[in-house]
């Protein structure tokens, strides 16, 4: 498992692996998109707006660890040759996409390739079937895939942390240098199908999770989506994150990045063509006069430490030890799929079925009857088919797995054929049943209404399951299987295909209105989405309009925009002060701090600022200057949830050590700054979920926020503040004809948006001039930025500078000094 120490994932990859500061060699390709030529190297690009993609096939790029590919080498004649493998969900998918589309593979052959073959054989496999391989050297797949992929990422996502050292499984940098290595190369190989912004690429699974990452590097705008088939960690997550009519989203430095949990589905046509095939017909027929009189349970899986095959074993031998009159009269057959990997695990494994399997026959077994069927080689596809149909019962009890497809085969072979109807002497308008019982930690389970869920670990559970399998009636099968058949049948390997590409078009539909910039470095490398308006705002351009502006109104956040903030003094320097007192005295001006600290700290940092207005609380109170009252911008609060609140953040700072309570007047505020980053997350998400349900009937809101839960009075924001401060000098005939607003957060975004609005909500005498700005590059509703705190101070002194210079008339004078007055 990766250590925690590791946040910066290049100083893991090693300086021996690649050199990320340097641009990457541009790879021989046809370009038929302008919208390409952004700038790939790492530097920051600030490229223009680019029109729409031009006009071209759709072409669908489907990127996994292996091609879909049966390969075979004629050792007499040294020829190869190849074939697509039907069977495979990355060929089946196609039937999902629009008819036209070009879909081209990417990925690494099962076999090795001589290096002197390697170019011959790529232009063949291009060629022929539209396969661009990925040649990687032997020592590096064995270290990318069978030591870092399934002896670390395998047990990782299926929740099982290396911890014992004589195994040899706790983190290797090298390995994950390894991965790094071919996930380039992988990426290498992609960008020598793209041939225009308007390709999609499909990335699949955990083997290629840097993929995504290496593409858009080159191609910021790149149309990328990643599908992960292994188990997701725990589905709690998504409660932190927000939906839009059902799409999860994260707003992701400017761009949309959508989450969707969609079901894979099988090939129905091709199951049913199988189970047309004479020699599956044959099979079936063979296996039902074999187990004439018996009850058929069946298992495949495939030979790993997850599938559960000796719990599912064990739940057999309590059934016939429970059970005496069920013994002779059922079977399980366990088909074993060839191990995807070797290590001492899948050994013990393969052993301890073995075992167990011949324990079981030995005890309830006679010579002429076996409980178990240990199907432990490879079999055809036609005589698998012919299992499913044949069966009575399947039975899937892995301990974790991800999106396990065998219900899946299993219910639409249970539907059967005329073929096999009439071999079964029944007509074609017979019934069909099915029965299925499926572990609860398997990704199909909640797609399976009409299944008996178990849990795989419980014996007992496996056990009552399986004996409820053996008591349901004729017309309880039939119900539950045109239940699973229904859905399977109309949610097949198309519609998934078809889903995951609309919801790629959706989430990737804005691509041309957004302008693209770069930052970081390693795989810290970011694309940052920024409105085509969004720029730096510069001390040329700020300065001229505040020259000739006569009412100047100015916001601006603290902590993040006037104070860095990493800063651990966060008390006003001797400098700002200065600044912001020559700004307030410029009868020009009226300046505004609006900050989330309270006001009693407040007003002792900006005591010497005498003119300054202050709105604390994020704009609970307000007043105008030092002489002036506070008011508090919000009716009468009852705060009784209080005493419900705090007793609750009470608990989780004394469990969750660093963190501490703020309480404010108008708030609560539990800050995790200080706690250990995981375990700070995870209890402030729980914090907010406890909040929000104790205080539902309250007039308050839960927020979560950077390192902070909060709990405030509704209708309370700095934007509110903004309106308020416009809406008075307008009310008074001193419409101000500049307006200017800075800061760092979300919480500032509600500003930005007020002053943005303002002058489609009031009547100015003359529009004017709006200055909305960020700290920091980022998305924002603001239409300038400033890299930093550094930067706003050097805006500030060079205005103050413009005003210490520039005589004032008596008439501006009275302009903002009498409305001051009046407000006060």
């Amino acid at each position: 498992m990766v250590s925690k120490s590791y946040t910066n994932l290049l100083d893991m990859s090693g300086e021996d692996v690649f050199d990320f500061q340097q641009p990457f060699r541009s790879l021989p390709r046809f370009v038929t998109s302008s919208s390409i030529t952004t700038n790939p190297d790492w530097e920051t690009s600030n490229d223009d707006d680019s029109v729409g993609p031009a006009s071209c096939s759709l072409r669908k790029i489907i990127v996994s660890n292996f091609l879909p590919l049966n390969c075979n080498k004629d050792e007499t004649t040294g020829q190869w040759s190849f074939s697509m493998d039907d069977n495979q969900l990355l060929v089946q998918l196609k039937d999902g996409f629009p008819k036209g589309s070009e879909v081209i593979y990417v990925g690494s052959l099962k076999v090795e390739v001589d290096p002197g073959e390697q170019d011959q054989l790529s232009q063949k496999l291009f060629r022929e079937h539209r396969c661009i391989p990925t040649f990687l050297p032997a020592d590096l797949q064995q270290q990318f895939y069978h030591r870092f992929c399934k002896q670390q990422l395998w047990p990782l996502f299926h929740y099982m942390l290396p911890i014992c050292l004589d195994k040899g499984e706790l983190f290797d940098r090298s390995l994950f240098q390894a991965y790094v290595r071919a996930n380039k190369i992988f990426g290498d190989k992609v960008m020598e199908a793209i041939n225009s912004d308007d390709d999609c690429v499909w990335v699949h699974d955990y083997h290629l999770m840097l993929v995504p990452t290496f593409l858009r590097k080159k191609l910021h705008r790149i149309k990328v989506g990643f599908f992960l088939h292994s188990p997701f960690p725990s589905s709690e997550i998504y409660r932190t994150l927000p939906s839009k009519r059902g799409h999860i989203g994260i707003e992701y430095f400017g761009r949309t990045v959508s989450l969707k949990i969609l079901a894979v589905g099988v090939h129905v046509d091709r199951l049913e063509s199988m189970l047309r095939l004479p020699a599956t017909i044959s099979k079936v027929r063979e296996i039902e006069n074999k187990y004439k009189g018996k009850m058929v349970m069946l298992g495949v899986d495939d030979m790993d430490i997850f599938k559960g095959i000796s719990l599912k074993l064990l739940g057999l031998e309590l059934l016939l030890e429970r059970t005496p009159k069920l013994r002779g009269k059922v079977v399980l057959v366990q088909i074993v799929n060839p191990a995807r990997s070797n290590g001492k695990d899948v050994e013990e494994a393969i052993n301890e079925a073995i075992s167990v399997a011949e324990r079981i026959n030995i005890k309830y077994g006679s010579a002429d009857y076996k409980p178990v069927i240990l199907i432990n080689y490879p079999i055809p596809s036609y005589e698998k088919i012919a299992y499913y149909a044949a069966s009575d019962c399947c039975i899937v009890n892995a301990v974790r797995d991800g999106m396990n497809l065998i219900p899946y085969e299993y219910t639409v072979c249970r539907q059967g054929n005329e073929e096999i109807d009439k071999l079964r002497g029944v007509d074609k308008s017979s019934t069909h049943t099915s029965t299925l019982i499926v572990s609860e930690f398997v990704g199909c389970s909640p797609s399976l209404s009409g299944a008996f869920r178990v849990n795989p670990w419980s014996t007992e559970d496996v056990a009552d399951a399986l004996y409820k399998a053996t008591d349901l009636t004729q017309s309880e099968k039939k119900l539950r299987h045109d239940k699973h058949y229904r859905y399977v049948s109309t949610h097949d390997v198309a519609y998934w295909a078809r889903s995951f590409s609309q919801d790629l078009e959706r989430a990737c539909k804005d691509h041309y209105s957004r302008r693209c910039w770069t930052t970081g470095f390693g795989l810290n490398f970011r694309v940052i989405a920024l409105s085509p308006g969004f720029r730096r705002l510069s001390l040329e351009h700020f300065a001229s309009s505040y020259k000739k502006t006569n009412r100047r109104l100015i916001f601006m956040d603290y902590d993040g925009t006037l104070v860095p903030q990493s800063s651990v003094n966060k008390v006003p320097s001797t400098e700002l002060i200065s600044i912001l007192t020559s700004l307030c005295n410029d009868p020009k001006n009226c300046v505004f701090i609006v900050s989330g600290r309270d006001r009693t700290t407040l007003s002792e940092w900006f005591a010497p600022c005498e003119k300054l207005g202050i709105a604390a609380e994020h704009g609970f109170f307000t007043r105008w200057n030092k002489e002036a009252e506070w008011e508090a911008n919000s009716p009468a609060q009852d705060c009784e949830w209080k005493h419900i609140a705090e007793p609750i953040m009470d608990v989780y700072k004394e469990t969750t050590d660093g963190s501490s309570i703020e309480r404010k007047e108008s708030a609560l505020v539990w800050h995790f700054q200080d706690a250990d980053h995981d375990f700070g997350s995870c209890q402030a998400k729980e914090l907010v979920s406890h909040l929000e349900r104790v205080l539902a009937n309250e007039p308050v809101v839960v927020k979560r926020g950077h390192q902070i839960v909060e709990v405030k009075p509704q209708g309370v924001s700095k934007g509110i503040v903004v309106d308020m401060v416009i809406q008075t000098l307008v009310n008074n005939e001193n419409a101000p004809d500049f307006l200017m607003c800075i800061g760092n957060d979300r919480s500032d975004e509600d500003m930005f948006e007020s002053i943005n609005e303002a002058t489609s909500r009031y009547v100015f005498p003359t529009a004017p001039d709006v200055f909305a700005c960020s700290v920091g590059q980022k998305a924002s509703k603001a239409k300038y930025y400033v890299d930093g705190c550094s930067e706003v101070i050097r805006l500030l002194k060079g205005v103050t500078a413009i005003s210490s210079r520039r005589d004032v008339t008596s008439q501006s004078q009275t302009t903002f000094r009498d409305i001051l007055e009046v407000v006060s």
